[in-house]
């Protein structure tokens, strides 16, 4: 099957109206572009985390409607303009040739190859190297596909600390990839929590695909309530520097004597604050930054 896209430049103010009236009107989906990208006037959309801009879209937008062939150009847009209570503005069709969309989206995750011989590898994918140490991991719901500097980080960090039948605490879980690598490493026990129940079913699936059924995943209230006073030779938090900072003292109230705490999700010019509060109970430093991200590492009692 193909597809028509049909474009429409609006002003900001209307792209996010345009692109809720073109879904009324029959668009099977609408995205909405920078009108000026390539050029010397692109500007990027984004900001950090918790700081994002509260106009989401450029000031020349551009909007793209997907809709079948049989649809009426012309008359779609002009639905959605009179919707819109404005003119029939101009647009532009052009063609979708028909592909296949799964093998599209598989080509561009490709194995990840992280610290001496972490790999995350999607399932539609071999290991690179047969002595790896492998992740099974495909895209999804939860944070965690070893893509981010973040999650990196954390990585080459309990590869170069874990050590084989100490217990390991993951906080902020996610998709349970830092819970899985510590149990490969050969943690025991080793037990992650998530606010969000998505991220639970995720991480146990992910668990039992690479061979680590035997983690406990936990909700924070079933954590709080069935390991209230359990404390853990690693805990690894790869959150935010807000929250990190909220969390200090339970989060050092799970570090056993001597264990390790390492937090992530905080960047650079973040970690002397987070490292002001953790410092009446643990001594944190910068263990090692990427792309503007550092991860925090320190001992309790050192």
């Amino acid at each position: 099957m193909s597809w028509t896209e049909i474009v429409i430049e609006v002003p900001c103010a209307q792209a996010e109206l345009m692109s809720d009236a073109l879904m009324e009107a029959g668009a099977l989906s609408v995205s909405v572009e920078d009108a000026d990208e390539g050029t010397d006037a692109e500007r990027p959309l984004f900001g950090e985390p918790g700081m994002e801009p509260e106009q989401q879209a450029w000031e020349r937008s551009r909007v793209v409607a997907l809709t079948a062939t049989d649809i009426d150009p012309a008359a779609l847009v002009h639905e959605a303009c009179a919707a819109c209570e404005l003119p029939d503005l101009p647009f532009t069709v052009r063609g979708v040739a028909e592909q296949d969309w799964v093998r599209v989206t598989q080509s561009q995750f490709d194995p990840i190859h992280i610290g001496q011989r972490i790999w995350v590898v999607p399932s539609w994918h071999d290991a690179p190297e047969p002595d790896a140490l492998v992740l099974e991991l495909d895209p999804g719901l939860a944070f965690g596909t070893g893509s981010h500097p973040t999650t990196r980080l954390c990585m080459e960090w309990l590869e170069q600390n874990v050590k084989p039948g100490g217990s390991l605490l993951d906080y902020g879980c996610g998709s349970g990839i830092l819970a899985m690598l510590g149990r490969k490493l050969g943690a025991l026990p080793v037990e992650g929590v998530d606010i969000d129940p998505q991220a639970i079913v995720a991480a146990r699936d992910n668990g039992e695909r690479n061979q680590c059924a035997d983690i406990n995943w936990f909700l924070p209230e079933a954590f709080g309530s069935e390991r209230a006073s359990t404390r853990y030779d690693t805990v690894v938090a790869n959150i935010l520097s807000g929250p990190l900072k909220l969390m200090a003292p339970m989060l050092c109230g799970r570090v056993a004597d001597g264990g390790a705490l390492v937090l992530s999700g905080v960047l650079a010019r973040q970690a002397d604050e987070v490292i002001a509060a953790y410092a009446p109970r643990i001594r944190l430093s910068v263990w090692a930054e990427r792309d503007g991200w550092v991860a925090l590492a320190g001992r309790l009692g050192a």
